[in-house]
């Protein structure tokens, strides 16, 4: 268990706050006039997805959360519940919140491998690979001159999820996909 200074709560660190995970998603160390600096931070809570703003003096101290990670594998989506087994056991099953997932689980295959985040030997949420590759398995045609909506159409991936792509991306292309902010990339081909 390291302890942290109030300045290397960086982005990306993990630090264990009022007895909880967080992850730092945002972090300002400045100073105001004659004052002691601070360190201005914006965390998430790795087991409700909350999001708080703390300032950290320079005097203030933290400990960095340990968290072990371990391969799982993605079963299946059943009304609302997201449904994992652990790599080489397919019945130790157990189901996850969306709430510990975000947003980027929709575009992640069935019978896929993820690292699951554990802190104190409990499982806490899913980290994501940033990019992925789909099968594209709707795209309208394009229309010529059709560039008044930004030369984006609207485009339905083989996990089901919808997103703005090209007006050149066809059904049946592979394309990749940025999980954080679930935009097109690039054509994977």
């Amino acid at each position: 268990m390291a302890i942290l200074q109030y300045n290397e709560a960086t982005v990306g660190t993990f630090i264990v706050y009022e007895g909880q995970p967080y992850e730092v998603l945002e972090a300002h160390v400045f100073r105001m006039q004659q004052r002691k600096p601070v360190n201005a931070t914006k965390l998430r809570n790795l087991i409700s997805g909350n999001v708080v703003q703390h300032s950290f003096g320079s005097s203030d101290k933290m400990e960095e959360a340990e968290l072990e990670t371990k391969s799982v594998k993605y079963l299946y989506t059943n009304k609302g519940e997201y449904w994992f087994c652990e790599e080489k056991d397919a019945a130790k099953r157990f189901k996850l919140e969306h709430v510990m997932l975000g947003d980027g689980i929709r575009f992640i295959k069935t019978n896929t491998l993820v690292d699951a985040l554990i802190f104190e030997e409990k499982i806490i949420g899913i980290k994501l690979p940033v990019k992925v590759e789909l099968k594209v398995t709707e795209a309208p045609p394009a229309v010529k001159g059709d560039t008044s909506k930004g030369a984006l159409k609207e485009i339905t991936l083989e996990t089901g999820a919808t997103i703005n792509a090209p007006l050149f991306i066809n059904e049946g292309e592979t394309v990749r996909i940025n999980t954080q902010t679930g935009d097109y990339v690039e054509r994977a081909n």
